[in-house]
């Protein structure tokens, strides 16, 4: 239905115009346009390379591929470069698109992609329309208005969530913008208001429990805000709730450095794009400690956690969610320290599927199981997903004050079924900042669990049912074991010095671990301490610490560069 809407869209000849001087409302990034123009393509973690050549050879995964070309996200990126050579390659590949896939085919047809493309379009019309005869203007609001229709006819096809919200803002957008298209606005401006009210939930959170989805959706909401202020009409109160349900929960989810937690195949954000959003937000309180889209918080002097505590998303929500329960990060100042290995979507379907089991995740899994399992593959759109099944039933956490720091008590029993055993973490964050005590339980509960407990046992011969606790460096970290094994010093670039102990009950090891983050070639080599062990009993603890060296100052002048250095990268961008 998607191509038969297109192709009844491409016959008609709707927009002539603009309403007023279109602004841009996206930033791009400078280095990484002049990358594009260089003819470095680098999408879905494939690079291309062709001098002189089009966006259009780009090699790869096509179903990864063609979700950011056809989204035109790059658009922005020749935009911030802004020159004439820019201006003219962006309008030769808009150029290329209208004549290729402007008649109704091609990957780039679906609501949600058709509401980002329209966007970027419009936002950069003057961009693209400066220096253009006659001809080429009229073909490129002809392609505008034809894909206004469209989206007008599909957006309710498009599952609740990120990508509805895009369908709804581009056809707002467009709508506002476009000369002929003024009738479809109020439909749209409705049903944004809608989804807002059912999609956004009153602790400001989405399905997903996805951070940097969550970003984008309030993105979304400030351009339609913006859009609709212009236009002379009043935002519905709807909206207007929501942004401000939003923008607390992305400061909980946001770490000392800037950026945001990455759980559930969210990753840190573009840069700059999250300041500018909360900067744009009326709801400035501060949310403090208490669970934001079931994430805890703990935060004193410099040094931020973060913490999964709450069951993963689940059905169609759960497409791109982790089995990361109980899992935290851990920033100081400027540099994270602990970390989760992040979403492999852009390496390919073994990367993807890597960063969503809970050995990639700073928590404890038991070996060979997940807290939460994937289900079938199913494939939708030529790309290949997984549900998340067999989730935790119960998860708990509870926040508490005490008199030198705060406390996160947490729990879930994503492993009572197939052990018996349930997985109780408690964090408690000293009120400098300068120290976290955990620790770990694995224990049985009642009657059922024992005899669970006891059939897993005797399945390994008597020899232990053996898990690790994992704590995933950040590739910047310079580690090293200390003590003869008994602790791990860690290095950060700014000076800062962090040891982490235990109580001897496992064994401490340092190992081999991956960062995964999109816009790289290949994921980064990284370390990860692990404190393994067997449950030979009803009850396993394990206590540890991390803590400020005691040389460490409480302020370190941090000047050293915020990046990694992989040799990979095209640019401070990329």
């Amino acid at each position: 239905m998607h191509r038969a809407h297109a192709r009844w869209a491409a016959r008609a000849r709707p927009a002539t115009g603009f309403v007023s001087q279109p602004e841009p409302r996206s930033i791009g990034l400078f280095a990484r346009g002049r990358q594009l123009l260089a003819g470095n393509f680098l999408f879905a973690g494939v690079l291309t390379t062709a001098p002189g050549g089009s966006i259009w050879q780009v090699e790869g995964d096509r179903a990864m591929v063609d979700q950011e070309l056809h989204g035109f996200g790059w658009l922005d990126d020749l935009a911030a470069v802004g020159d004439a050579r820019a201006r003219h390659a962006a309008q030769a590949w808009v150029g290329e698109w209208i004549a290729t896939w402007g008649d109704g085919s091609g990957p780039g047809w679906t609501p949600e992609l058709t509401g980002r493309r329209l966007i970027r379009w419009i936002s950069h019309g003057v961009f693209l329309l400066r220096g253009q005869d006659r001809a080429a203007q009229d073909r490129l609001f002809r392609s505008l208005g034809q894909q206004t229709l469209f989206l007008s006819r599909r957006w309710r096809s498009t599952r609740p969530g990120l990508a509805r919200f895009e369908a709804l803002a581009g056809m707002i957008y467009a709508g506002l913008s476009l000369e002929g298209m003024e009738r479809l606005t109020a439909p749209a401006i409705k049903a944004l208001a809608e989804d807002c009210a059912t999609q956004i939930r009153p602790d400001g959170g989405i399905a997903t429990r996805n951070p940097e989805e969550l970003l984008d959706i309030l993105t979304l909401l400030h351009w339609a805000q913006s859009a609709i202020t212009s236009s002379g009409q009043t935002v519905p109160m709807a909206i207007t709730q929501a942004v401000a349900r939003i923008g607390p929960t992305l400061r909980a989810l946001r770490h000392a450095d800037g950026g945001l937690a990455r759980f559930h195949g969210g990753g840190r954000g573009p840069d700059g794009r999250l300041d500018h959003a909360l900067s744009q937000s009326t709801g400035k309180r501060q949310t403090g400690d208490a669970q934001c889209m079931g994430f805890a918080r703990l935060a004193a002097g410099r040094t931020t956690l973060i913490a999964d505590a709450a069951r993963p998303p689940e059905g169609a929500a759960s497409i791109n969610a982790h089995a990361s329960t109980l899992a935290f990060e851990l920033t100081s100042g400027r540099r994270p320290l602990i970390v989760n290995c992040g979403s492999g979507v852009s390496f390919g379907a073994d990367w993807r599927r890597a960063g969503r089991a809970t050995p990639s995740h700073s928590t404890l899994g038991i070996g060979g199981y997940s807290s939460s399992r994937l289900g079938p593959a199913l494939t939708a759109g030529g790309v290949s997903q997984e549900m998340l099944v067999d989730l935790p039933d119960v998860v708990n956490c509870i926040v508490t004050e005490l008199n030198d720091g705060r406390r996160a008590e947490l729990s879930h029993d994503g492993f009572r079924i197939t052990h018996g055993l349930t997985h109780a973490r408690t964090l408690e964050m000293t009120t400098d900042g300068r120290g976290l005590a955990g620790e770990d339980l694995l224990t049985t509960l009642d009657a059922a669990d024992k005899q669970r407990f006891d059939r897993a046992l005797d399945a390994t011969q008597l020899q232990g049912i053996p898990f690790a606790i994992r704590f995933h460096l950040h590739p910047d970290v310079d580690a090293t074991v200390d003590l003869g094994g008994a602790a791990v010093s860690m290095a950060l670039k700014s000076g800062e010095i962090w040891v982490l102990r235990h109580d001897g009950h496992a064994d401490l090891t340092l190992d081999a671990s991956v960062y995964l983050e999109t816009g790289r070639l290949k994921p980064r080599a990284a370390r990860q301490v692990v404190l393994s062990g067997a449950a030979m009993a009803y009850a396993t603890r394990i206590r540890w610490s991390l803590a400020k060296a005691q040389d460490t100052p409480d302020v370190v002048r941090d000047l050293a560069p915020h990046r990694g250095d992989d040799d990979n990268d095209l640019g401070d961008d990329t």
